[in-house]
């Protein structure tokens, strides 16, 4: 049985976590609730986790399907090298990222969201994870084969090649055989 990458799930829980703390946040804002400057650091907060987020990480094994637009936040993720390739590092930061969310109803959910994503990247780090930028692969194009190079010159269906139509430098030659007796019946 395959080995569960744990990071990848816990990339995906913390992009969400963070989408639901900043949500939360500009709700506890508008509505100016008691406390609503903890809903202002949750708004921050929550840019901030989907901004270090939302590039994917490359797996170990097989396909690494990047997000749409990822590469720019990638490089920006990638410049700050160790302590955003460690999960542990990770884990920890969200930890403390999710803690003043605790003390406002409007941003408990992501709060909460974020500290069991926090979880899972302690477990990717203790399985020995770490985060590798998925970047643009150079295309490398192999040679054509001969046989490939012509397309077919009739189109499908095509019939054996016993049957098919002859070149019509001599008429007589291109003409089709018919295997079959036609007779008139009149």
């Amino acid at each position: 049985m395959g080995k569960i990458e744990w990071a990848m799930w816990a990339n995906e829980q913390a992009l969400a976590s963070g989408l639901i703390l900043l949500t939360g946040g500009i709700v506890g804002v508008a509505g100016q609730f008691r406390g609503w400057e903890f809903a202002a650091y949750s708004v921050a907060a929550g840019v901030f986790v989907c901004l270090l987020e939302y590039p994917r990480g490359k797996r170990a094994k097989g396909t690494s399907v990047e997000r749409t637009g990822q590469y720019c936040f990638t490089v920006c993720v990638k410049a700050f090298g160790p302590l955003t390739r460690n999960y542990y590092v990770r884990a920890f930061l969200h930890a403390a990222i999710c803690v003043p969310g605790g003390f406002m109803l409007a941003t408990v959910l992501g709060c909460v969201c974020l500290g069991i994503a926090s979880l899972i990247y302690l477990a990717a780090a203790i399985r020995g994870e770490h985060w590798e930028p998925i970047l643009p692969r150079k295309e490398v194009r192999k040679p054509v084969a001969e046989s490939i190079k012509n397309p077919p010159q009739n189109p499908p269906p095509r019939p054996p090649p016993e049957m098919r139509r002859k070149q019509a430098k001599d008429l007589e030659s291109a003409a089709y055989d018919n295997p079959i007796s036609v007779t008139a019946d009149e």
